[in-house]
């Protein structure tokens, strides 16, 4: 019957504009607008990168703060979800390129020490299986900051810590990991990420990566040789292993800290199958008719492990309909129909002008939601 249909909304956030919470809060406001009794159920999702807690905790995790050391030794509140012994943690929080002072890049000296704080900070509180999503870093150091903090040791020549950043790894002469935490060795440890790049070489960490945090040509060359470096000094100090895991997929992820998490046993995953499992997004699924997800532009990325292409995905396997909000549509129906998707409604449709659908998202995605009541609610 028209009207008795129950939706799911399972959306990731439009980025710079809409967290995934408001997204969903947005949508189902515009629903009613047009169906006041139809029943919706938000699940806001992330796919590992910013955003990721956030998603966690609109689903039931217990929100976590701790002071860490931010990118360039700032120290930044940063937070961690749990629920049980189950940890969410966002590299991003701690180590994210919003935790840059303002229009300040450092591709050569941020660190990751403060994800691997932020890890400790989830062992403390009694995690034993620990979500790491990865992504929108401002490092790129391999994850030597973050093994640091975790008990690992990084020396030059002369005995001292080499210097923090990707670019003080050109100076390690040992490395020695036998400091770890031993709790690490009997935690479940889930490295999610929306990204498959090897550490190093043309489709590493910092030739991909390393320019959008600020990486000149002449940087990315140095932290390629210095993240070389680094593996080799590894290969010497744990065996072939550490050669095997920089060729892996997700070594690359937010600037080879998904290499530094490999080396401590996690296991890769995509980011958006991970965070569906621990969202519960299975059993909201079933009770739902009709999905709505989305994120901020749907486009080539979109189809690479983002958020709505993970949802499309599950949902079909159920035989459940999906359609997507986004703020920019570039890919046509055909595109979206083999990933899964019925139709998509960006707000542009509505309002024409770009500047206006990001300054003013949230008014203009519930008439959008609107729209989608009137096409399949009524």
């Amino acid at each position: 019957m028209p009207g008795t249909r129950t939706v799911l909304v399972a959306a990731d956030k439009f980025k710079g504009s809409l967290t995934a919470v408001q997204v969903a809060e947005r949508v189902t406001a515009g629903l009613r607008r047009v169906v006041p009794g139809v029943a919706v159920e938000a699940l806001p999702v992330a796919d590992g990168g910013d955003g990721t807690v956030a998603a966690a905790v609109a689903a039931g995790f217990e929100r976590c703060e701790v002071l860490v050391a931010g990118p360039v030794g700032n120290e930044v509140t940063a937070a961690f979800a749990l629920r049980g012994d189950t940890a969410v943690v966002e590299m991003a929080e701690a180590s994210g390129l919003q935790r840059l002072p303002t229009g300040v890049f450092a591709p050569l000296t941020a660190s990751t020490y403060g994800s691997g704080e932020l890890l400790r900070a989830a062992l403390d509180a009694g995690a034993r299986t620990i979500v790491f999503g990865v992504g929108g870093s401002a490092t790129t150091d391999g994850g030597a900051g973050m093994l640091s903090a975790l008990g690992a040791r990084f020396l030059d020549a002369g005995g001292e810590p080499v210097p923090p950043g990707g670019g003080g790894l050109v100076e390690l002469a040992s490395a020695d990991l036998g400091g770890l935490d031993p709790r690490l060795s009997s935690v479940e440890l889930v490295l999610a990420s929306d990204v498959d790049n090897p550490l190093t070489g043309p489709k590493g960490a910092p030739a991909v990566y390393g320019p959008q945090k600020g990486a000149s040509p002449g940087d990315v060359e140095a932290l390629d040789a210095a993240l070389v470096h680094y593996a080799k000094v590894l290969e010497r100090a744990v065996g072939a292993r550490a050669a095997e895991y920089a060729a892996s997929p997700g070594a690359g992820a937010a600037g080879g800290i998904g290499y530094g998490a490999l080396l401590l046993g996690a296991r890769f995953r995509p980011g958006i199958e991970v965070m569906l499992d621990v969202l519960g997004f299975a059993p909201a699924l079933e009770r739902a008719e009709l999905v709505i997800t989305g994120e901020g532009s749907l486009d080539e990325q979109t189809l690479h492990g983002k958020a709505p292409a993970g949802v499309a995905a599950a949902a079909r396997a159920a035989g459940k309909e999906v359609v997507a909000v986004c703020g920019r549509l570039a890919l046509p129906p055909e595109v979206l129909g083999r990933a899964g998707i019925r139709r998509a409604y960006p707000l542009t449709d509505v309002e024409p002008d770009v500047a206006t659908c990001i300054a003013d998202a949230g008014p203009i995605l519930e008439r959008v939601a609107e729209r989608i009541a009137r096409d399949l609610l009524t």
